[in-house]
């Protein structure tokens, strides 16, 4: 399972709706800032990737693209594909 796919299905196991890849998670009011907590967690652990200071910014978590985007981009930098 890819990247995109492995967010989706966690995003969407955690909420009691469906929603869209660029929805605000925050914005529609459908997460808190525990969860928010918890998605940055599930995308340490799954990934193995470290969510630093500077990387805990609500944009970066707000929405299945966002973190998507986050996540491909740590591991970029880690030289994984």
């Amino acid at each position: 399972m890819d990247v995109h796919a492995r967010i989706r299905s966690y995003i969407g196991k955690a909420l009691a709706q469906p929603v869209n890849d660029s929805d605000d998670l925050f914005q529609l009011g459908l997460v808190n800032s525990l969860f928010a907590m918890q998605l940055v967690a599930f995308v340490e652990n799954e990934f193995s990737i470290t969510a630093e200071r500077e990387d805990l910014d609500i944009r970066n978590f707000c929405s299945i693209s966002a973190v998507t985007a986050f996540v491909e981009a740590k591991l970029a930098a880690r030289g994984v594909r």
